[in-house]
């Protein structure tokens, strides 16, 4: 089978406390189609899932810029995200694939991130339940689906979404940038 992806690179942006399968089946799929994929955090070394994996950081966030990728992986995990949320420099860098129209997939608690970037208005989106408020606050339409697909940005509500997160996420990437699509607000 060829490999849909291959030539693609793409950045998962994550720190400790991330949901380990919301990050490694991600990954995996990803490979599996032939793209490059590299792990950024705030920090160098490792990060590591709140159920014990491990995962080296390909860089920080200070080392690499959105232009030097073709999309974006947001896993979720309640402490990734909102870690995340706090590093001004994590929030510009998620922004900067928004503002270039790359695609971009959020699961689970991973959408936080796109609330703190401000780049929710007027899209339909999911997430872990709880993130409800929070999206519709951000002016998002939020909906209760397995995955969501809104010019170039899928979401999903959680691990037993990830098949049906990840092969979406394989598509938009496929795509590519989404020039007819609504740049962040």
């Amino acid at each position: 089978m060829a490999e849909r992806l291959a030539g693609r690179r793409v950045m998962v942006l994550a720190t400790d406390g991330y949901e380990d399968s919301e990050l490694t089946q991600p990954v995996k799929a990803l490979r599996d189609e032939g793209a490059t994929v590299e792990v950024v955090a705030p920090h160098s070394g490792a990060i590591q899932g709140k159920k014990g994996t491990e995962t080296g950081v390909d860089h920080t966030v200070e080392e690499v810029q959105e232009r030097d990728y073709d999309a974006l992986v947001l896993p979720g995990g309640v402490a990734n995200p909102d870690r995340l949320r706090m590093d001004r420099g994590a929030v510009a860098l998620t922004r900067a694939f928004f503002d270039a129209r790359k695609p971009v997939a959020a699961i689970c608690h991973g959408p936080w991130m796109l609330v703190e970037a401000d780049v929710l208005r007027g899209r339909r989106v999911t997430s872990w339940p709880s993130l409800r408020t929070d999206l519709r606050n951000a002016g998002a339409e939020w909906v209760d689906e397995e995955v969501v697909v809104d010019q170039g940005l899928v979401t999903s509500r959680k691990p037993d979404d990830l098949p049906a997160f990840c092969a979406k996420a394989i598509e938009e990437i496929g795509e590519g940038r989404h020039q007819g699509g609504r740049a962040a607000q």
